[in-house]
């Protein structure tokens, strides 16, 4: 039995659900649309909604449409945020609108076009905070964000997630060859 898939969600006020072909979700904050596999059904009951499976077929289809669904509920009333660090002397990071520039020790600066439904606030040009209502596109961006320059094992320097465990490796020792 889909430990995940029984857990009911709470509908906060302020967010309305359609249910079709897919689950609209429609909250203060925008509108996001869940796919409903064959064999899943929803039912609403007052504020909370729950997910059903017709066989025991659909069990890892279960939990996952329950979890894309609370995700989905969870981002139109209150959002998602993810922070990035940058690590290293001369990095830093800056945003003008939509677009955002990163100096990470290249030749040229980097342009990262940020989509819509992201937003981007930056402290001290090197913590980055990301906040936005799709949890799968914002971290998309910021996967996308990390990998403009992943954190090096031997410096630790580069982009990171704030709080990320990051393995340091020993150099090389310069004993001197004869």
């Amino acid at each position: 039995m889909s430990r995940i898939g029984k857990k009911p969600i709470p509908l906060p006020s302020g967010v309305k659900i359609q249910i079709g072909e897919q689950l609209q979700v429609t909250g203060p904050k925008g509108t996001l649309t869940v796919p409903i596999p064959d064999g899943i059904s929803l039912e609403q009951n007052g504020n909370i909604l729950n997910v059903k499976r017709a066989s025991d077929q659909q069990a890892a289809l279960h939990g996952l449409t329950r979890a894309l669904a609370a995700n989905a509920v969870q981002g139109v009333s209150g959002g998602f945020i993810r922070e990035l660090d940058i690590v290293g002397i001369g990095y830093r990071a800056d945003v003008k609108g939509k677009v955002a520039t990163f100096t990470l020790g290249y030749s040229h600066p980097i342009e990262f076009l940020l989509p819509d439904g992201v937003d981007l606030k930056i402290d001290k040009q090197t913590h980055l905070v990301l906040s936005g209502y799709d949890r799968q596109l914002l971290g998309q961006v910021a996967a996308k964000m990390r990998a403009l320059r992943e954190p090096d094992p031997y410096k630790n320097k580069g982009v990171r997630y704030t709080g990320e465990a990051l393995r340091k490796k020993v150099g090389k020792t310069g004993a001197g060859g004869k």
